[in-house]
């Protein structure tokens, strides 16, 4: 709807929208700030792909699934909380987020945060965690008490990690 609409900065949009479409504001390159209303339960592939300037965005509890590369190449998020509401989370969905410094998300979306400069990560919810590798700024992470398993190499080459506390769950 509104692809490569480069001098594009805010976006209002009503509380009646329920899903954001597939490419609807991807390389809207000025792109600084959006409202996701309540009622959004989808957000589609490429979305916001490359809204470089675009701010941290809230993601509503309403939503249950975030598509494929959905906010690849948004390099001015500074922190990412992703509800245990989304139970589907795309490839890619937040590759080359490299402002990206702090994570507060469900285990299942962590393989989709890659090439950036993450310090803190929160895991709120599930049984295995993997993808951190190669974090190389990652200080510190949270893991839930629900945790079962942490993946192979999950947190391979995170030469920054100063502080991690396994729960008792893991086995």
């Amino acid at each position: 709807a509104f692809e490569k609409c480069e001098s594009l900065t805010s976006i209002t949009l009503p509380d009646s929208v329920t899903s954001i479409g597939n490419y609807a504001f991807s390389g809207c390159t000025s792109l600084e700030e959006i409202n996701i209303p309540d009622g959004v339960t989808s957000i589609g592939d490429y979305a916001f792909s490359g809204c470089k300037k675009l701010g941290n965005v809230t993601i509503p509890d309403s939503v249950t699934s975030i598509g494929r590369e959905a906010f690849k190449y948004c390099e001015s998020f500074t922190s990412l909380t992703i509800p245990d509401s989304v139970t589907s989370v795309g490839t890619d969905a937040f590759n080359n987020c490299i402002g990206l410094e702090s994570i507060t998300v469900p285990a299942h979306a962590v393989y989709t945060i890659y090439r950036t400069n993450l310090k803190t990560a929160v895991i709120t919810s599930g049984t295995e965690v993997s993808g951190f590798s190669g974090c190389k700024s990652l200080t510190s992470v949270t893991l839930p008490d629900t945790l079962t398993a942490i993946g192979y190499s999950a947190f391979e080459k995170c030469e920054s990690l100063t502080s991690i506390t396994l729960p008792d769950s893991v086995t």
